[in-house]
C-alpha cells in the first residue's frame, strides 16, 4: 500500500537576473543534491511568500534582489520512498532584479553560477528549470519594458 504525504509542502524560488544572466546554484541537500536550480526554500509561519523568496535568496547565496513579480507555481510529486510516502511540493516562483552580491556558496548552495537562460540546457538541473527560467524571462521583459 502506498501512503500519501500528510500534506503538500509550500516553498518559494526566485529567478534573479543580472545583465541578461540568471543566478543558479547547486543544491547541497536532497532533493536534487548536486543539481543546478534556483535559490529558494520554505516559507516560515507568518511570512509572505515574496518575502520568503528574497530571504532565502540572501541566506543561501548572499545575493540581494528587488522583487519584480510572480512567475508561476511548480508542483513536484515525488515517487514513494522506502516507507511508501510520497513527497509533494508546491513551489511559488518569483522574479527578481539583482541589487548586490556575486553569490557565495554555503550550507545550502554549492556552486554558484550566473548563466544565460539558453545555456541552462547544458547543465544538470532540477526538473522544469528550463521552463521556469524561460517564463521568468518573459515576466522580466513585461515588467521592465516601456509601454
Amino acid at each position: 500500500m502506498t501512503l500519501a504525504a500528510p500534506r503538500p509542502h509550500v516553498g518559494v524560488s526566485i529567478s534573479v537576473f543580472r545583465n541578461g544572466r540568471v543566478l543558479l546554484a547547486t543544491r547541497t541537500k536532497p532533493p536534487y543534491s548536486g543539481l543546478f536550480t534556483l535559490p529558494g526554500g520554505h516559507i516560515e509561519a507568518g511570512e509572505k511568500a515574496a518575502d520568503a523568496a528574497l530571504r532565502e535568496l540572501e541566506e543561501e547565496t548572499g545575493v540581494k534582489a528587488a522583487l519584480i513579480g510572480f512567475n508561476q507555481y511548480v508542483e513536484i510529486i515525488a515517487p514513494p520512498d522506502a516507507a511508501g510516502i510520497r513527497r509533494h511540493f508546491v513551489i511559488l516562483s518569483f522574479v527578481g532584479g539583482w541589487l548586490s552580491g556575486e553569490g557565495t556558496p554555503g550550507p545550502e548552495a554549492g556552486e554558484i553560477l550566473w548563466t544565460y537562460p539558453q545555456d541552462i540546457a547544458l547543465l544538470k538541473t532540477s526538473p522544469q528549470l528550463i521552463e521556469v527560467v524561460a517564463n521568468a524571462w518573459k515576466v522580466l521583459l513585461r515588467q521592465t519594458s516601456p509601454d
